[in-house]
């Protein structure tokens, strides 16, 4: 069975950067996230063993999104000057352990990274997608689930694990992301409606749309107000949180784990000061070139 590993690029490199704080390599240039993503990356292909893998990132932000919504992430920093630069030595270092990655101008990754998976699944690959983002719990199906790096279990989120967190079927979500919003993507919701409310209503009627056709069930009068006032933000942010078809090619032979440049690997390893990384690698037969170290 072909099982898929779709890895949130930009997430992770954040999360190494911030979980080793200092950490730099012999021209004293920094290496935390680097060291972090690596480590990261191995740990996942351990646990889940895919046959594929794909790291995305983003391209820069939806254009449709941006007019719908111009304060859309507009609260985000900027990124620190010290990751950087460790981008594209991450990048590097992908190329050299054979492992595809994809980044598209004015492409989201959660775009691309939704395209990929039901690319594959429709294929009757399983895949994984690794990523904190709540948005891909709309993806998960029999053939997809998510791996989030939050959940210390390591489990791989199927249906259940959905709506444990959501309180609402995978196909709900968005619904259920339209009428709370999204602090973390700068998309204003419902006042007063946080993930419980707005998960009662998307059970209650099912969709946002139905929602409004049948306003008048809604038992609370200032529930009611609010959400009357806020109709047209609410249609407006389920396009926002709705993960947008965007050009993608399913090919497996780009997706396949390649063997390693064991040469470049050495290089990058000497250059970032890696010495367990580098010891390792020298350790390794010649037969284990295509695995992570």
């Amino acid at each position: 069975m072909n099982r898929l590993l779709i890895v949130d690029g930009h997430a992770y490199a954040y999360r190494a950067f911030h979980a080793i704080r200092e950490l730099r390599g012999p021209e004293g240039l920094p290496t935390n996230a680097i060291y972090g993503f690596v480590k990261m990356l191995e740990k996942m292909r351990l646990h889940l063993q895919p046959t594929h893998l794909m790291v995305v990132w983003d391209g820069g932000l939806s254009a449709a999104r941006m007019t719908a919504l111009p304060e859309y992430k507009a609260q985000r920093p900027s990124m620190p000057d010290d990751l950087r630069p460790q981008l594209d030595e991450i990048s590097n270092y992908l190329a050299a352990a054979g492992l595809a990655s994809y980044c598209g101008e004015g492409v989201e990754a959660d775009d691309y990274i939704a395209c990929l998976a039901r690319r594959a699944a429709e294929n009757g690959w399983d895949v994984v997608i690794a990523s904190s983002d709540k948005d891909f719990m709309q993806l998960v199906s029999t053939r997809i689930g998510l791996l989030n790096p939050n959940d210390k279990t390591g489990a791989v989120w199927t249906r259940a694990q959905v709506v444990a967190k959501a309180g609402v079927e995978p196909e709900q979500v968005a619904d259920w992301l339209a009428l709370m919003g999204d602090t973390v993507d700068n998309i204003p919701g419902v006042p007063g409606v946080g993930p419980k409310t707005a998960a009662e209503l998307v059970k209650q009627f099912g969709s946002v749309s139905v929602l409004f056709e049948r306003l008048g069930e809604v038992k609370s009068e200032k529930l009611r107000m609010a959400l009357r006032a806020a109709e047209a933000n609410v249609r407006r942010n389920l396009e926002l949180v709705r993960l947008h078809e965007v050009p993608c090619e399913f090919a497996a032979a780009q997706l396949t784990l390649k063997p390693a440049d064991r040469n470049r690997l050495r290089e990058l390893f000497q250059s970032w000061g890696f010495k367990g990384m580098l010891a390792e690698l020298e350790s390794q037969p010649e037969e284990r070139q295509a695995e992570l170290i």
